[in-house]
């Protein structure tokens, strides 16, 4: 159950590139979940985005390639921790001889 909460928390803590990377406007997003766009501008620098906020920005610019942008992310974060029990490509290549 931990693991979830941890997701949530890279999840809200990206939202910002997350909606970048999207494409999308953000007076776009804004309108579309009932939000001035000042507001939304406010809350995106911040990151202080409410569930509900979190959901409705979520399944209006969710598809596969933002769905794999955040897990290369967040490998990218487990790859970098020092207590990490994953090594990265490179590593796993250079000790099978590959390289």
């Amino acid at each position: 159950m931990i693991e979830i909460v941890q997701n949530y928390r890279q999840l809200k803590s990206r939202m910002a590139a997350l909606i970048d990377r999207s494409g999308y406007k953000n007076s776009f997003i804004a309108e579309k979940i009932g939000m001035t766009p000042s507001l939304f501008s406010v809350k995106k620098q911040r990151g202080n985005w409410t569930e509900d906020e979190i959901e409705k920005i979520v399944a209006l610019i969710e598809d596969d390639e933002l769905d794999d942008f955040l897990l290369g992310k967040i490998m990218e974060e487990i790859e970098k921790s020092p207590d990490s029990e994953y090594i990265s490509l490179e590593e796993l290549e250079k000790a099978m001889g590959w390289k």
